[in-house]
């Protein structure tokens, strides 16, 4: 059965997939992947495979696939604490349905994977600490690029809140040698080889800085480096956008220069930032009330904010969304959008509802309600 749209829903508590024939209709079907923390998950159009990324401390680091929806499959790179208690107590073992198994190899080094990301060469996947891994197999095996995890600047690099964390990936579709990574709270990267070879590339732009003395908002050369998520326009142009612990932020030249973007939104705090999958002029962005003031929307009253000149001015689209005792926070994975003419755009809350704009933004609708804290959004179109 084919699913012409899907909503890959990663959560707390496994993943869950909601498919809307006609982007109508949503049914939600799940959990999957025996009840892992799943940060972020991928889907390939042409063969309906998904993969789902995750892990904790107690599970282990590892990446799921199907392509039936049925049977899932574990590809696991770090032993969690449950590994160790069932080879010490195989009864316990059998009783959580486990037998023991040969150490992962990369267990005691990583803790949870927080991106995964779909090319039409590999797939990549980004851990916690901040390590890069890539599969040329489907999600079967993986080897890690050490180019990444060898940088020089990696003995400076600092963890975010939630830990030195690798948790956005994007490439280039026409030229897929060429990607880009974001790490909390380290900044941007970028490869133009595949991952062999890696730079820094968190300089703003020559325009003038305004003076801030907040900790995650950068100086006067660089942007803060506690990046919380970036897209890749479509186009040749390697424009990109970036959602920044501390404001907004657009490069045209493949992250060499940052503009601050962040005039006219109401807050400099937020974690995703979508763009139109057509018009690399359209993005979006959901501005939280910051940092230490609850991060929940302002005056607790949700809006998705949009720019139709790439950042340059901003409003605010608030038709169908809670405007009074709105608390939820939308996380940094959690928004994307479909490959339609007449964009849709999708965000889950950590109360777990799932929301929806079928005419990019104007008006949205709750399409699910009590999931698990939801991690991230992706969408699966099926041709």
């Amino acid at each position: 059965m084919a699913y012409p749209t899907s909503l890959l829903v990663g959560t707390t508590k496994g993943a869950f997939v909601i498919d809307g024939p006609g982007r109508a209709g949503w049914n939600v079907s799940g959990p999957f992947c025996d009840g892992w923390s799943i940060n972020h998950m991928a889907g390939d159009p042409d063969t309906g495979r998904i993969w789902a990324a995750g892990g904790n401390d107690w599970t282990g680091a590892g990446v799921w696939r199907s392509d039936d929806r049925r049977d899932w499959r574990l590809a696991k790179l770090a032993d969690g604490e449950i590994d160790a208690w069932v080879r010490n107590d195989p009864a316990m073992g059998e009783m959580f349905g486990m037998v023991p198994a040969d150490p992962a190899p990369w267990s005691g080094s990583i803790s949870a994977l927080w991106s995964i990301h779909r090319t039409p060469d590999a797939l990549y996947a980004g851990a916690k600490p901040a390590r890069l891994f890539r599969s040329t197999d489907g999600g079967e095996t993986w080897e890690e690029l050490r180019g990444l995890t060898d940088h020089p600047s990696s003995d400076s690099w600092q963890p975010g809140a939630a830990g030195l964390t690798l948790h956005t990936i994007v490439s280039a579709p026409e030229a897929p040698e060429k990607l880009w990574v974001g790490i909390s709270a380290a900044g941007v990267f970028a490869s133009e080889d595949g991952g062999a070879t890696w730079e820094r590339r968190n300089r703003r732009s020559n325009a003038p800085a305004t003076p801030c003395a907040h900790p995650a908002a950068g100086d006067g050369v660089e942007t803060g480096h506690c990046v919380h998520n970036m897209q890749r326009a479509g186009g040749d142009g390697d424009l990109l956008y970036q959602q920044n612990h501390h404001g907004v932020f657009r490069s045209r030249d493949g992250g060499r220069s940052w503009d601050d973007i962040t005039k006219g939104l109401p807050s400099t705090f937020g974690f995703p930032i979508a763009v139109h999958p057509h018009d690399p002029q359209t993005i979006w962005t959901l501005p939280l009330n910051g940092d230490m003031a609850g991060r929940f929307p302002p005056d607790a009253r949700a809006a998705v904010w949009r720019s139709r000149d790439g950042g340059d001015s901003w409003e605010a689209c608030r038709a169908g969304l809670p405007q009074e005792s709105c608390y939820f926070t939308v996380l940094r994975q959690a928004m994307a959008t479909d490959g339609q003419e007449e964009a849709g755009v999708y965000f889950g809350t950590n109360s777990g509802s799932v929301f929806a704009s079928l005419d990019a933004g104007d008006s949205w609708s709750e399409i699910a309600r009590h999931l698990p804290t939801v991690l991230c959004v992706e969408v699966l179109e099926r041709a």
